[in-house]
């Protein structure tokens, strides 16, 4: 197999990263924008010693679970991998990946139920983060998605899953900084700007905070006009702040922000919950979604525990242990990001909540330090899962359950395999869909400490 072969292939399933699966004479080919079942004319685009990948010529018979995309710019941004597939099979896609992972990697003989759906599959993406460039001659300003693969920005005028008071801003702020000189960042000369527009709305208020990141250590006077122009333009803006980030670095937020105008954060409800989330605090893109995680979270405490202590990990806002503490004796919420903790003892303020505890401190070094036991541990750790001296600890302090959250199934299949050498026992996996249109999916994970009862791992 060749560069720039052409061959005639079936999609027999999607991989983990959301692309076709191909094969021919038994060699896997990857195929962008394809759906099991599709019959396919495809051309090879690159060969490796496992693998190959591929663009579609022609759909020669569509897969019945094909549809058009509601996104005109579907094909060509990197963020709706899957919207071309009904969204009723795709939350089946998400099933099977899931299941693939749990058995593949962990090694568990365990039936994963379908996908709690996202009450929203349009416009749910309350969380917005768009690069910022500037093209070489007219100097006129993009924002939008990177094409997949690659550092090039797709400058989106509408984008169906997010509100459409994005849209609005995104583009108020593209027409209006030519005017007050602010430039785009040029990630190849570390120069410009303005390198990112970060939004976040609430799905209760329908306000939105504007965070502004640039290449700068301080807000000069042309930023801060432009800023106090974004602010009286929409009413439905609550504040406007500027992000300090100078590094050459990947990561979109740097330490420090300051809020030149109004509010430096938006109200949320989850539950029957107030919250306050700022530009560098951690909280679900998708607030209907993780309502249903935490109401999930909250009824298993509930029916299973009275009055139990409960320690809740990698905590954010603290967002689970609020959400469950009117069932809780007493909830401990630790996250190492200073500005979650302030906002989450806000919130503690606001809603007038006495039994939860915060902690600014790592999540291993305070499992590491304390000497307390817990009746149930939340995990709810970044992409990347636990490291096995979090996990040994979480075993320590761990009197019986451990609810495992994640948003990676592999993380999630190789902690749980951990665990589950340690003598752990896998109750139950729930996978949820909080990113529609994408191959990423939540799960919740309820994991029983030793005992006599068998395991489910092979």
């Amino acid at each position: 197999m060749n560069i720039h072969d052409e061959l005639t292939v079936k999609i027999e399933k999607l991989s983990n990263l959301g692309t076709g699966i191909a094969r021919a004479d038994g060699f896997v080919i990857f195929v962008e924008n394809a759906c099991p079942e599709d019959e396919l004319k495809i051309k090879i685009t690159k060969v490796t010693k496992n693998y190959a990948n591929a663009k579609i010529i022609e759909i020669m018979k569509p897969s019945p679970h094909r549809v058009e995309p509601f996104c005109a710019m579907q094909k060509v941004c990197g963020a709706c991998q899957l919207q071309f597939i009904d969204y009723d099979y795709q939350l089946e896609l998400k099933r099977q990946m899931v299941e693939d992972a749990i058995h593949s990697i962990g090694g568990f003989n365990i039936e994963i139920p379908k996908p709690v759906a996202s009450p929203q599959i349009k416009a749910y993406r309350h969380k917005v983060q768009y690069p910022v460039s500037q093209t070489k001659v007219s100097k006129r300003i993009l924002a939008g998605y990177y094409k997949p693969q690659s550092h090039e920005i797709v400058n989106i005028k509408h984008c169906p899953i997010q509100p459409e008071i994005c849209d609005e801003i995104i583009e108020f702020i593209r027409v209006k900084s030519f005017d007050f000189g602010i430039s785009g960042y040029n990630e190849k000369k570390h120069a410009g700007d303005l390198r990112h527009v970060v939004l976040r709305v609430s799905a209760a208020t329908g306000k939105v905070l504007v965070t502004l990141v640039v290449n700068t250590k301080k807000v000069f006077p042309r930023l801060k006009d432009f800023c106090n122009e974004i602010f009286a333009e929409f009413k439905t803006v609550s504040g406007v702040c500027v992000n300090f980030n100078t590094k050459k670095t990947n990561v979109i937020l740097g330490a420090q922000t300051e809020c030149v105008c109004g509010k430096d954060f938006i109200k949320e409800r989850i539950l029957d919950k107030t919250f306050r989330i700022g530009a560098n605090t951690f909280f679900q893109v998708n607030p209907k979604s993780a309502e249903n995680i935490f109401s999930y979270v909250k009824n298993y405490i509930k029916e299973n525990f009275e009055n139990p202590v409960v320690l809740d990990a990698y905590a954010g806002v603290a967002t689970f242990g609020i959400s469950i503490c009117d069932d809780a004796g007493k909830v401990v919420s630790v996250e190492e990001n200073k500005e979650s903790i302030e906002k989450a003892r806000e919130v503690l303020e606001l809603n007038d909540i006495n039994n939860v505890e915060l902690h600014n401190m790592d999540t291993a070094l305070y499992c590491k330090k304390t000497k307390r036991k817990f009746d149930v541990i939340i995990l709810d750790p970044p992409r990347k899962g636990c490291t096995q001296q979090s996990l040994d600890e979480t075993m320590r302090l761990a009197k019986g359950t451990i609810i495992y959250v994640s948003c990676n199934p592999a993380t999630l299949a190789r902690d749980l395999k951990y665990l589950c050498e340690k003598g752990c026992r896998l109750e139950s996996i729930q996978p949820f869909d909080m990113f529609c249109h994408t191959y990423h999916i939540e799960n919740v994970a309820v994991i029983k400490l030793p005992d006599s009862s068998s395991s489910l791992c092979n």
